[in-house]
């Protein structure tokens, strides 16, 4: 709920900003994707943990330190559906923008620079996510806890967070920039 919270409080200091106003219509879109995609993962994860291991051990491939690289890289199922997962981000995110974008609902025009920045800020997103959620569901998992019922609300929160923030981030760089609409918020 805290962590929900949060991503309310930067949501709100974004909208009452006149400038940055044409988040909102994006903001569910980014939280939802992400959200889903992650919860996905955990519960690849978790399945694959309670078959092929006890409640507090953790197969040989997951042992040892945790780094980014390990949620990416690799032969395993694990490994190929965290790299499908992230790959869907591009076409799931370019049909929403387009969708929006024929709903006239956006009051931001879709400039190669909006789009290249809305993008890597969902790539980078649900990267994050992905890596959080194989550190995550290992660490239930080896304590003992059901990572299904656990982690997936943690992931979902969390990415509604750094949706957010990533967002207003970006619309906030967009501003800078210069590469902004006059009906923004209209």
């Amino acid at each position: 709920m805290i962590i929900s919270s949060i991503g309310g409080l930067i949501l709100d200091k974004t909208v009452s900003d006149p400038n940055l106003a044409g988040i909102v219509v994006y903001t569910p879109v980014i939280n939802g994707i992400g959200g889903n995609l992650v919860a996905i993962q955990a519960s690849r994860i978790s399945t694959y943990l309670h078959f092929h291991s006890a409640p507090g051990e953790i197969p040989e491939e997951a042992k040892g330190c945790y780094y980014p690289g390990r949620t990416f890289c690799g032969t395993g199922a694990n490994h190929r559906s965290a790299q499908v997962l992230l790959l869907l981000v591009l076409p799931g995110h370019l049909i929403f923008l387009y969708t929006i974008h024929l709903m006239k609902s956006g009051h931001t025009t879709l400039t190669p620079i909006f789009m290249t920045v809305y993008l890597a800020a969902a790539l980078l997103q649900v990267f994050t996510l992905l890596s959080i959620a194989d550190w995550m569901v290992h660490s239930m998992w080896r304590s003992g806890k059901d990572p299904d019922s656990f982690s997936i609300p943690y992931l979902t929160a969390l990415g509604d967070l750094l949706g957010t923030a990533l967002l207003a981030l970006s619309f906030h760089f967009l501003w800078v920039i210069g590469d902004q609409d006059s009906d923004v918020g209209d």
